[in-house]
């Protein structure tokens, strides 16, 4: 398990470093495996494509950030997110421009949309939410992380994070 963990490792640093150099759609798989000095078939062994690589790079980040915010609130959790997406912006610029199947914005909605369905309640305080509220809020999470990660002069974390609460807060205390 270690070695696959160090194999997985050096296919996601080989893919970091090339996004540093050219847009995602320009990177094969032989660009990835030459950069680290793999060959395609253990390249192939770990990750169906390039694609889930990326999806594995947030995947594994984003454990990291739930396994230390283990014992917080929402806010917090999401306060995390919001860090690691500054701190590692200019690759998830581009990550956030990659379309069709398996991209990472379908990923990253997925997530969403688990992680709002379990905490819905407490960010909003609205007990009954329901799937087409769930899909609301992960609809517009995403759209709203993208929006200020592709920013050219995107705020800081906390800034953003500030500004999110008071939408959700906002949104969730209207009364129909």
């Amino acid at each position: 398990m270690a070695d696959s963990n160090i194999t997985k490792r050096a296919l996601a640093n080989a893919l970091r470093e090339l996004m540093k150099e050219k847009s995602f759609s320009k990177i094969s798989v032989a660009d990835i495996c030459e950069k680290c000095g793999m060959n395609r078939k253990s390249f192939y062994y770990h990750f169906r494509d390039k694609y889930d690589l990326v999806n594995w790079i947030f995947d594994t980040d984003f454990i990291s950030i739930m396994q230390s915010h283990a014992s917080a609130d929402s806010w917090a959790l999401l306060s995390g997110l919001c860090e690691y997406f500054y701190e590692n912006r200019d690759f998830y610029r581009k990550a956030l421009r990659i379309e069709g199947q398996n991209s990472f914005v379908d990923h990253f909605h997925e997530l969403l949309y688990a992680l709002i369905h379990s905490h819905l309640p407490e960010i909003t305080n609205v007990q009954q939410a329901g799937e087409f509220q769930v899909n609301f809020f992960s609809d517009a999470a995403v759209m709203t992380f993208q929006r200020w990660i592709l920013s050219p002069n995107c705020m800081g974390p906390e800034e953003f994070l500030t500004q999110l609460k008071i939408c959700i807060q906002c949104m969730a205390s209207v009364q129909i």
